[in-house]
């Protein structure tokens, strides 16, 4: 029986000591998951580069996993440390420690600022050997790259979390300086790239982003990647021989599908006209892209119809998220019925994986993908796997917090506190502190929320917001890239009803008093109770 998912039935069949017990074990797992990802965070700080402050790209490989002969210990740079493992050594601090958060990360912000922007606000790679930039001379491609990763994969998620923050400045900064610098000429304008892995995370990025700022300028952007690929002679399966459904190549499908939800609400007249290469594009990729399980494979030829590799794409979901997305604006159910058989599959074929020969990297993303999906589709036995392998993952953690002492250990901490929120219902708590275990479950419109300390605590439990409309203006909540799903989140107009085991009779907040914080005093070895109802 899985307690952790929404249900409408539970309590008709599990009293309510049975759901708060179940609420509890789940706070065991979501700390194990926050003290995992702050432990992670004290490991890579140690390693900092002591004049500067910043992480470098990766540590040495003798130490960590003779796996990843990856070299950088000298280096900061865009594409991996920027992208990949700082902002989700932010995103913890913000949840788990706020004096790091305020301090020492918004200081690696202004420091990385000043010593890698190079063309304008783009970075470039420092070398803190030569206290200079890495390269002699700049090189606009690579440099347009990293930047376009430090976005999608590190400040957009950051900022669907945070909101208006100095690292949603630094986003939108630098995501208007490549578009200052695009250097790739088509009919419909110039672009950032010939490569599908930039180009669809601009499609990401520039969808959202238009919706979360209302300027028009973003959508006209997207609009001419959009064109170059939909209306062209650059169709990713009509006209390409060679299409990865993994990370570095799949991101253009969602961006694809990104970009179709967001005409189907802001010009509704470009939706009908990339209606027929979208659902070509999906269909194709469903017919000849997936093994028996309908996992996608790592890459094809969608012209000759065959897989190119027999290798499962860890960034299964990543790709089936663009199909749910389209799914729920244009009912087709073919989308659905693969996301669905992909999930149904995991539990019963996927225990223990090779993801990526074995990298936890690997696990990161397929969990991710299950969770991200889970949200949308609440499987029970899609939970069962994804409890069995965060296990799997958190074992590869090192005792000096590091895990493999590359730039994809923030991928683990990224994993970890989207799979300990899911955990919490979303709720987080304001002070965090390790003994002060917290988890709930949801029933319907219920929450069910178990809190206790080994010593006094006093602080505020904080209930999430439905961000995908209070921080990015979305028309609605499509599964996403990177995104931290909503889980009971509650909305500043609505009325909810509180009952606390450690007070008489119930009382009623709003959603904005809610998402504000209910402020707590737990004595030590106590524990509270309590049970929301919208």
């Amino acid at each position: 029986m899985v307690f952790s998912l929404i249900s409408s039935t539970l309590s008709s069949y599990c009293g309510p000591d049975v759901i708060f017990d179940k609420a509890g074990e789940n706070g065991l797992l979501a700390n194990e998951g926050f003290r995992r990802s702050h432990d992670y965070v004290q490991g890579w700080l140690r390693q900092a580069d002591p004049e500067t402050g910043l992480i470098p790209k990766n540590l040495d490989w003798k130490i960590y996993s003779k796996r990843f002969k990856k070299g950088g210990r000298n280096i900061w740079n865009a594409k991996d440390a920027a992208a990949d493992n700082y902002p989700f050594m932010v995103l913890t601090c913000a949840l788990t420690d706020g004096d790091l958060f305020k301090g020492r990360m918004l200081s690696m912000l202004n420091t990385e600022i000043q010593l890698t922007s190079r063309i304008d606000r783009l970075p470039d790679t420092y070398n803190f050997v030569t206290k200079r930039f890495h390269d002699r001379k700049p090189d606009l491609e690579s440099i347009i790259f990293g930047s376009s990763e430090y976005i999608k994969d590190g400040l957009l998620p950051l900022t669907e979390w945070l909101g208006p923050s100095p690292w949603s400045n630094r986003m939108i900064g630098i995501l208007d300086d490549l578009w200052k610098h695009a250097p790739v000429q088509t009919p419909y304008g110039n672009i950032l790239s010939t490569k599908l892995e930039v180009n669809g995370e601009m499609l990401q990025v520039l969808s959202r982003v238009y919706w979360m700022t209302g300027d028009s300028k973003y959508l006209d952007w997207a609009l001419r990647l959009g064109d170059y690929y939909l209306l062209d002679q650059h169709h990713p399966t009509r006209d390409w021989d060679h299409l990865k459904l993994r990370d570095h190549g799949c991101e253009i499908v969602s961006g694809l599908c990104e970009l179709y939800a967001t005409v189907n609400f802001a010009l509704p007249e470009k939706k009908l006209v990339y209606e027929k290469p979208v659902h070509q594009m999906l269909d194709r990729i469903l017919e000849v892209g997936r093994n028996e399980h309908s996992l996608f494979y790592d890459a094809i030829n969608p012209i000759e119809g065959t897989a190119l590799t027999e290798r499962i794409a860890d960034t299964w979901g990543y790709t089936y998220n663009g199909y749910y997305t389209v799914y729920m604006i244009d009912k087709t159910e073919a989308y659905r019925t693969a996301t669905i058989k992909a999930l149904s599959n995991l539990n019963d074929h996927y225990r223990s994986y090779d993801w990526e020969k074995g990298s936890a990297d690997g696990y990161a993303d397929s969990i991710e993908s299950a969770i991200n999906l889970l949200n949308r589709e609440p499987l029970d036995q899609v939970a069962t796997w994804i409890d069995s392998e965060i296990q799997v993952m958190w074992a590869m953690q090192k005792e000096d917090g590091v895990i493999e002492g590359w730039h994809g250990d923030g991928n683990f901490a990224r994993t970890s506190i989207m799979y300990s929120l899911w955990k919490t219902g979303g709720i987080t708590i304001d002070p965090w502190r390790q003994d002060v275990i917290f988890g709930a479950v949801q029933n319907g419109s219920d929450l069910w929320l178990s809190i206790k300390v080994k010593k006094k605590w006093k602080g505020k439990i904080i209930f999430d917001a439905p961000r995908h409309k209070t921080i990015m203006n979305l028309p609605f909540d499509w599964p996403r890239i990177n995104q931290f799903p909503e889980w009971f989140a509650v909305e500043s107009g609505k009325t909810y009803q509180v009952k606390d085991s450690a007070a008489h009779g119930k009382q009623r907040y709003t959603g904005q008093q809610l998402h504000d914080g209910i402020e707590l005093t737990l004595e030590p070895g106590k524990s509270r109770q309590i049970r929301v109802r919208r």
